[in-house]
């Protein structure tokens, strides 16, 4: 009798627990589930963005003309709709071991419909000044109380102090710098590239005077005609051309806007592959011209230009190559671009020309990172592409405040922020801090540490290792009211950890032990 009630009781208990383990089973993974319509995914496909929902929802989206702002505060990019059958796979699996229900048809059109219709209606609401983190209300403000100004060849420091609003380009990303709360550092408002000038005295040795009188209305009326130039099997006549739309497009925007057709990008697609140095050069600073228009830039990345673009930057002639990260830079200003030029393999090459023997190259190149790296998926392919040691190298050069935006917006993704503690960043940027005298560089220091301290314990242990009480001590007295403040609150969090650890030793806070890195002091393994 004993006996069979123990066993009784055994079996009741096993019973109460396997109820309890499938219950938790039944529950899908987020990752199963749309964000926009709540349910599980029956046809889940991945979009240029990265992320994956709901075929319906997407062509919801897409005939509403509306792009939902998900829970991480980014907008999906539905441009292009790829299937995740991987995914599929996963929930169908999942389903056969749970025994949930398989969704066997995709979700009911009106339901997808009056979700997304909601999500519409709170995103009106919220419009407004909502949309602008308080960062950039503050931004935007002090700009509109500056005076206009016209942007020149020299045109491209990092202080949107002297820029108009007008030549302000917003990222709808909103996965940039400017995530960081409230005080944010400088940011790269320029939006023409290094290589251009409007002035004909600017010329080059590869811009050869064409010896005739230049009729804008004649050559925009014959595109036919100048498309068939620039295909020329005779070379002059071919240099002549390009060198004349070259000339055309620096400064009359219409011409810009006219000449910007598929058949003349595909023209100038195929002089960017030529071997004569006054053919390439000049068809890629013709592209730099029409890449100034906004309403160029996506057709220009449309038009295939970016892969023989990103061909000449590695390995054209060295004033293509200038005006070839000028015409990058240029177009990633654009946020549907962004994307496509990191798919398109323009990363490594940017990342390579950091090290150009031209200033001009490397200043644009530099930018192009910079707005390239406000996208998610472009952040992670810089990480895997080891951007956040080639970046950190070049903290001790002319390139520092530049490079210093870019570290900003690796540090806002989860896997930008591991590299860059791995790679002991803390220590970097404290020992920049400690001798840096430009203040706009000193305030993109702290505003990389801050994003770096963020919720992450081992930023405490290397900050601690670092001495970088001291050093923020400092430009909590000395540094602009916006580094002060970010200094405060790192100071605080290192104060409370202090309080909060003592007795424990930080090394353990380290993740993994201190071991010595390439940039010299201490850092983790990764």
């Amino acid at each position: 009798m004993a006996g069979n009630g123990k066993l009784r009781r055994w079996r009741f208990s096993l019973k109460k627990a396997t109820a309890k383990t499938k219950s938790e089973k039944t529950k899908p993974l987020d990752e199963f589930i749309c964000p926009i319509s709540g349910l599980l995914m029956f046809d889940p496909v991945i979009v240029s963005s990265g992320q994956t929902f709901e075929r319906t929802s997407v062509e919801v989206c897409l005939g509403l003309n509306f792009v939902p702002v998900l829970a991480d505060g980014s907008k999906p990019d539905f441009s292009t709709v790829i299937a995740n059958l991987a995914l599929k796979k996963a929930i169908t699996s999942w389903c056969a071991t749970t025994g949930a229900d398989l969704p066997c048809s995709a979700p009911d059109l009106s339901l997808v419909e009056d979700s997304v219709r909601k999500l519409m209606s709170s995103s009106s609401q919220d419009e407004g000044d909502s949309r602008f983190r308080d960062s950039e209300i503050d931004l935007l403000k002090g700009m509109a109380e500056k005076p206009q100004v016209i942007l020149t060849h020299a045109a491209t420091q990092l202080n949107p102090q002297s820029i108009h609003p007008r030549h302000f380009y917003s990222s709808s990303s909103e996965e940039s710098v400017i995530a960081n709360i409230q005080d944010t550092p400088p940011l790269p408002l320029v939006t023409r590239p290094s290589c251009y000038s409007s002035s004909p005295s600017a010329s080059t040795s590869s811009e050869i005077v064409v010896e005739e009188t230049l009729d804008p209305n004649s050559i925009i009326s014959e595109e036919q005609s100048f498309s068939t130039k620039l295909q020329s099997l005779n070379v002059f006549e071919q240099e002549q051309s390009v060198i004349l739309m070259r000339k055309l497009t620096r400064t009359d925007v219409e011409a810009r806007v006219s000449l910007c057709t598929p058949q003349l990008l595909a023209s100038l697609r195929e002089c960017l592959r030529s071997r004569y140095a006054a053919v390439q050069t000049n068809a890629v600073a013709a592209l730099v011209n029409l890449s100034l228009e906004k309403t160029n830039k996506v057709k220009i990345v449309r038009s295939g230009i970016v892969p023989p673009l990103i061909d000449v930057l590695k390995s054209g002639f060295a004033e293509s190559q200038k005006h070839a990260a000028g015409v990058l830079f240029s177009l990633a200003l654009e946020e549907e671009n962004k994307t496509a030029i990191g798919v398109l393999g323009a990363l490594q090459p940017l990342l390579h020309a950091l090290h150009s023997d031209s200033e001009l190259t490397r200043q644009d190149s530099a930018l192009a990172l910079y707005h390239l790296s406000l996208v998610q998926s472009n952040r992670v392919k810089l990480v895997k592409l080891g951007a956040v040691s080639t970046l950190l190298t070049m903290l001790e050069t002319s390139l520092a405040g530049r490079v210093l935006l870019v570290i900003c917006n690796l540090a806002t993704s989860n896997e930008g922020k591991s590299a860059l503690l791995d790679s002991n960043a803390v220590e970097c940027l404290l020992r920049k801090l400690r001798t840096e005298n430009v203040n706009s560089t000193r305030e993109n220091c702290v505003a990389c540490l801050y994003s770096l301290s963020l919720g992450n314990m081992r930023f405490k242990g290397l900050a601690k290792v670092a001495r970088g009480a001291e050093v923020l001590r400092a430009v909590e007295e000395t540094g602009s009211e916006r580094a002060q403040e970010k200094a405060k609150r790192m100071l605080m969090m290192l104060r409370e950890w202090d309080d909060g650890e003592e007795g424990r030793g930080w090394e353990a806070l380290l993740g993994g032990g201190v071991s010595q890195t390439r940039y010299g002091g201490n850092s983790t393994a990764f």
